[in-house]
């Protein structure tokens, strides 16, 4: 076989190799979504119109119950919210961490945050 006659052969080779891979890549699924944005405005029209409240009672309640959630979380108290949750404060040691960029080890703070674990009925429903 000649040199001629070898590249065209190793070309189809090469693209049966790479078809393969191009139907993985069609077969993936396509990039998720983007999930719609709740406010907590919308959360509270549905309130209103679910309860017959003007909207303006229905914001200062749920803007009421979210402030006396976080000064419920500032005193390390935990919350739970039957049918959603649980909040809770919790708390992070320091620790080493690597610079992504340079590879340098750098000190971490200790630190608190909220965490969230979702009741077992939203979780199954979901």
């Amino acid at each position: 076989m000649s040199k001629t006659q070898a590249a065209p052969a190793a070309k189809a080779a090469k693209s049966e190799a790479a078809k393969p891979k191009a139907a993985a890549k069609a077969a993936a699924p396509a990039k998720a979504e983007k999930a719609e944005i709740v406010t907590l405005r919308q959360l509270a029209t549905e309130v209103a119109e679910a309860h017959g409240l003007s909207q303006k009672q229905a914001n200062e309640v749920l803007s009421e119950a979210v402030s006396s959630i976080g000064k419920h979380l500032k005193k390390g108290a935990r919350i739970r919210i039957a049918g959603l949750g649980t909040l809770e404060v919790r708390k992070r040691a320091a620790r080493t961490g690597r610079n992504p960029a340079t590879g340098e080890a750098i000190e971490i703070k200790a630190s608190k945050k909220v965490a969230f674990r979702a009741a077992k009925d939203l979780s199954e429903s979901i």
